[in-house]
């Protein structure tokens, strides 16, 4: 039975989660603030909305597990409200997202900025409307950024990846490889300052790979290490992070750029992904290990202070013993500050569902407690490493049962009793 859509009552009320990566919650934000544009009031994912909007990541398993389990909560608690699914799960399985009860609207990579208007053409009771296209056609570039729920704001710079790893559906999911102009960002920078942003962390599926125009073309005739030249001359911004880069696009020259900048933070995130040149070649990975070492080595030398964070997956299809110890002993000797342990799920139509052989979950899971044992011991040495220096801390707004947390330019997690006048501030802090 069809029934009005609550969102023409005249308070319409919006709800937002984020699944995945800093990109996701950058574009989430930007989502809200065009919603509120037209007249919605956002409101807590927890309380009842008029609409709900869920934006997935589709890089593990879990993800898609979370977005039905997510759909799953909203018809229980509020069964007339639409449910609005955007995001890479969106774009790569309209269909199956389609036919889970309670969801009214798919939206693809090329329509989830139109948000608005395919809303607004929403009636409860319909199927599911999907809204998608081929990732091929996409070639357009939204600027994103986040405000009003972080300290930091996620800017969104690049977007899409022209490279092919055996594992990955982002390419499938978002598209070639495009990004913003150097003055667009600058321009959305500019906007920024007025907010009282303190850190901006640059964001990207593939941000050394900035400078390729909203066609994929190299008509910027721009580069990262131009971008960041440029971004650390605006007043107003104490801080820059730069939140992952490939070990094969971040040069010397931008290693040297960070060791020698006030505004960007000695902090450093490579994705890894395995320690063995073997997996590295199955996996197709750009680079190997020795190269991967080189960086490290370089960022150490010049930032002895710098954190340095990697992502590993873990149970790879291929991956014997000898290979995850390899790994292991590789990220032990390597001085690098913690890491982000993913366990090898398997996607639709990647190459590695063709190799063999596969490696059984309950091994896969316990490498990745192996890891993530190591992470938290490497984090520990870091942090003490660090005791009784004083680092500048940038502090959060959020009060949390009378404490608030900040962390220092090198990635340091401070937690002290709540003082109004140090949230949203740069203070000194001896750790």
């Amino acid at each position: 039975m069809k029934y009005l859509c609550p969102v023409m009552a005249e308070k319409r009320t919006v709800a937002f989660h984020t699944l995945g990566c800093k990109l996701n919650f950058s574009e989430t934000s930007t989502l809200s603030r065009l919603l509120e544009n037209e007249g919605f009031e956002k409101t807590s994912f927890e309380d009842q909305a008029d609409v709900y909007v869920i934006n997935t990541c589709s890089v593990t398993d879990n993800a898609d597990k979370e977005c039905r389990h997510l759909v799953r909560r909203i018809q229980r608690k509020s069964p007339e409200s639409l449910v609005v699914i955007t995001g890479c799960y969106a774009q790569l399985k309209p269909k199956e997202i389609a036919e889970i009860p309670g969801v009214d609207l798919v939206l693809g990579a090329a329509e989830k900025f139109n948000i608005a208007q395919h809303i607004r053409e929403l009636a409860k009771g319909d199927s599911a409307k999907i809204c998608s296209c081929d990732i091929e056609t996409i070639t357009g570039f939204n600027a994103s950024y986040s405000i009003n729920d972080r300290t930091r704001t996620f800017l969104k710079v690049q977007d899409g990846c022209d490279y092919n790893c055996s594992f990955c559906t982002i390419p499938m999911a978002r598209g070639k490889s495009r990004s913003d102009s150097i003055d667009n960002v600058l321009r959305n920078v500019e906007e920024l300052t007025t907010t009282g942003v303190k850190e901006i962390v640059l964001t990207g599926v593939n941000l050394g790979d900035f400078g390729k125009g909203p066609d994929g073309n190299k008509r910027h005739e721009e580069n990262f290490m131009d971008l960041i030249r440029e971004l650390d001359k605006v007043k107003g911004i104490e801080r820059y992070r730069i939140s992952s880069i490939e070990p094969n696009l971040l040069t010397n020259e931008i290693i040297e750029f960070v060791a020698n900048s006030d505004r960007f933070m000695p902090h450093f995130h490579m994705p890894l992904q395995s320690g063995s040149n073997e997996i590295l070649g199955l996996m197709r990975r750009r680079y190997k290990r020795e190269l991967y070492a080189d960086r490290v080595n370089l960022i150490k030398t010049l930032m002895p202070h710098c954190a340095v964070g990697v992502d590993v997956i873990v149970g790879f299809p291929g991956e014997s013993n000898a290979h995850f110890k390899e790994t292991f002993d590789y990220l032990h000797g390597l001085d690098v500050t913690y890491l982000h342990v993913f366990t090898y799920s398997e996607r639709d139509n990647t190459k590695a569902l063709e190799i063999e052989p596969v490696v059984p979950v309950n091994i896969r899971n316990e490498r990745n407690k192996s890891l993530r044992n190591l992470s938290y011991m490497k984090m520990q040495y870091f942090t003490q490493l660090h005791a009784g220096q004083t680092r500048k801390v940038l502090f959060e707004r959020h009060e949390r049962n009378g404490m608030m947390e900040g962390y220092t330019d090198n990635y340091i997690k401070v937690t002290m009793p709540y003082r109004a006048d140090y949230a949203n501030e740069v203070r000194d802090c001896t750790l």
